[in-house]
């Protein structure tokens, strides 16, 4: 398995939420762009704590941001 096992759905979550630009979410959350640009490609697993920024930037739990793929 190539990446992280942690699958997320940002992107969709983005878009859903009138097309949310990366930048704006990594200014939401304090992170770069280039972190939000990695979690939505699955090359990153975030941290407990940048997860519930995500979820919170979103106004979600965690589980709808994230899930478990790994074994």
């Amino acid at each position: 398995m190539s990446g992280t096992p942690v699958a997320n759905d940002i992107r969709r979550l983005r878009f859903e939420r009138g097309e949310m630009t990366q930048q704006a979410l990594a200014d939401a959350c304090g992170v770069t762009r280039q972190t939000i640009i990695a979690l939505e490609a699955g090359r990153y697993a975030p941290s407990l704590e940048l997860a519930f920024r995500i979820a919170r930037a979103f106004g979600v739990g965690i589980d709808e941001v994230f899930r478990w793929r790994g074994e």
